[in-house]
């Protein structure tokens, strides 16, 4: 199961962590976000311990989504070393998002 990725949590869970990190930036009333859900969940199943697979909902926590820029939703975020290395704005197919994930591994 995906993470639950919130302001308290996202220093620790994203920035500092030593593997490839993708955060699902949604909310419960996008539709769009409500279609890749189940996918960032088999992802996150998929790749457990190989890389952390998150979702932030940005109604609950917006300091984040508001420092990368995350307008539109479902935004996917992914993070290495600490930075962005790649954004996915809008639904896109499972394997967009697990090519991302294999370019980092």
């Amino acid at each position: 199961m995906a993470l639950e990725i919130t302001d308290a949590n996202f220093e620790e869970t994203v920035l500092q962590s030593d593997k490839p990190v993708l955060v699902d930036f949604w909310a419960a009333w996008c539709g769009p976000c409500r279609m890749v859900g189940p996918v960032i969940e088999e992802i996150s199943t998929e790749y457990d311990g190989k890389a952390v697979v998150g979702k932030l909902d940005v109604d609950a926590n917006q300091e984040f989504a508001a420092k990368y820029g995350v307008r539109n939703i479902p935004t996917v975020l992914m993070f290495k070393g600490g930075e962005v290395v790649g954004r996915q704005v809008g639904v896109a197919p499972k394997n967009v998002y697990t090519e991302a994930i294999d370019g980092l591994l």
